[in-house]
């Protein structure tokens, strides 16, 4: 009887250890990347694609898709499972995949017309008071990570501002990390690169962010 006592407390003891072994199990980053193109789409696909999933996701498709299969796999995105991109956007990063990885060529016409109107939205440089901040954190998307005091995925601004605020230069170089993202700097989530900013448009962002 003891040492059948003995054998079921050994045994809980070593599911025990199991379980709390298991629990700290942590997935490798995400080190996968889009392919690099100068074409409006890419960063577009830089900054909101990789807020649900990573790059590989491309590999999952068929291959050779071309302009209008890849905008229609956009359009999907957005309107089946909620993608923070507007009807522009999808065009765009359809433009952008199709020539990336699919059968599309950066000179035919219509991902020529795309980047000509890409390029006319684009607004003109600004100093950081003209700029709606409210609005960028919208347009994109910084509220499905980010809250003022509590962490979401990524951290909360508060956490942000803390870390950075007694840094010289600080919002030089948090708005160079907005721009460029990142993995590791908060945990295992990794931050897509917000590339399709303007650098008064980061650094509006970063002197929010710091001052909360």
């Amino acid at each position: 009887m003891k040492r059948a006592l003995t054998s079921v407390l050994m045994l809980a003891a070593s599911l025990v250890t199991a379980v709390a072994t298991a629990r700290e199990i942590t997935l490798p980053a995400d080190t996968s990347t889009l392919r690099v193109s100068d074409l409006p789409g890419y960063a577009i696909a830089q900054q909101k694609c990789g807020i649900c999933h990573s790059a590989d996701y491309i590999s999952y498709q068929a291959p050779g898709l071309n302009q209008a299969q890849w905008t229609a796999e956009m359009l999907k995105m957005q309107h089946s499972y909620g993608a923070p991109i507007d009807e522009d956007e999808t065009r765009l990063i359809g433009a952008y995949l199709a020539v990336s990885y699919g059968s599309a060529d950066k000179d035919d016409a219509s991902v020529v017309a795309l980047s000509a109107l890409a390029q006319k939205a684009e607004p003109a440089p600004g100093e950081a008071g003209e700029i709606d901040v409210q609005a960028l954190l919208v347009s994109n998307t910084c509220l499905a990570c980010h809250a003022i005091e509590n962490k979401v995925v990524g951290p909360s601004f508060r956490e942000v501002a803390a870390r950075y605020r007694s840094e010289a230069h600080a919002s030089s170089r948090l708005a160079e990390s907005i721009r460029a993202g990142g993995t590791g700097k908060w945990g295992p989530a990794a931050m897509p690169p917000m590339s399709a900013l303007t650098a008064a448009q980061a650094q509006a962002l970063a002197q929010f962010v710091l001052a909360q």
